[in-house]
C-alpha cells in the first residue's frame, strides 16, 4: 500500500509553489470575473499553475544538452495564441485586448513561480490586479481617458451606433444597385 508521503509527492512540483500558483491565479482571475471579463477565476488558475508546471519540468530535466529557456519560449508562443483567441471586433471596435495582455502576465508570473521567485510571483500579480482596477477607476473619473479606443463599447455604439442597425437601416433607404450593371 502506497504511503502519504509517497501518495501527496509531486516530484518535480512543490506544494508550496502550487499553493502560490493558485493564489496569483484567484486574486488576478477574481478581479476579472467580478468585472465580467474573459479569463476568470478558473482560467487564471489554470493559466499560471498550467505555465508553473511547464517550466518547473522543463528545470529538473535540465541537462548540458538541454535549454530550459527554449520551454519559456514556447510558452510565451502558446500563451499569446490563447490570449489572441480573447481579442475579438464588434462594430469596428477590438475587444478584449486588457484580457489577452492580462492571460500573458498570467503566464510571466507562473515562470516567476517556475524558477523559484514566489514572492516576485505574488508582487506582480498584487501589482496587476491594482493596475486594472486602479487604470478603471481612473477612466470612469475623467472623460478624457475614454477618448477614440480607450472608450467603452456601451460608449462606441450609441455615439456610432451598432453596425447591423446600419446594415439594415441601408438595406431600407435604397436597394443595393451593382456599379457594373448600370440601370438603363
Amino acid at each position: 500500500m502506497m504511503e502519504l508521503n509517497e501518495l501527496l509527492d509531486l516530484s518535480p512540483l512543490a506544494w508550496q509553489e502550487i499553493a502560490t500558483a493558485l493564489f496569483c491565479g484567484f486574486v488576478i482571475g477574481l478581479e476579472r470575473q467580478l468585472r465580467g471579463k474573459p479569463a476568470g477565476i478558473r482560467t487564471s488558475i489554470l493559466i499560471v499553475l498550467g505555465t508553473y508546471v511547464f517550466i518547473a519540468a522543463s528545470v529538473s530535466t535540465n541537462t548540458e544538452v538541454t535549454d530550459p529557456s527554449r520551454i519559456i519560449g514556447q510558452v510565451i508562443t502558446g500563451v499569446g495564441f490563447l490570449g489572441a483567441g480573447v481579442m475579438l471586433t464588434r462594430d469596428g471596435m477590438v475587444l478584449g485586448v486588457t484580457s489577452a495582455a492580462t492571460i500573458w502576465m498570467l503566464a510571466a508570473i507562473g515562470v516567476c513561480i517556475g524558477i523559484g521567485q514566489d514572492a516576485a510571483a505574488i508582487k506582480l500579480s498584487l501589482l496587476v490586479v491594482t493596475v486594472l482596477v486602479g487604470i478603471d477607476v481612473l477612466e470612469n473619473s475623467s472623460s478624457a481617458m475614454r477618448r477614440g479606443v480607450h472608450r467603452k463599447y456601451s460608449e462606441w455604439t450609441e455615439r456610432n451606433g451598432s453596425i447591423f442597425k446600419r446594415r439594415k437601416s441601408d438595406r431600407l433607404k435604397a436597394p443595393w444597385q451593382d456599379p457594373d450593371r448600370p440601370e438603363s
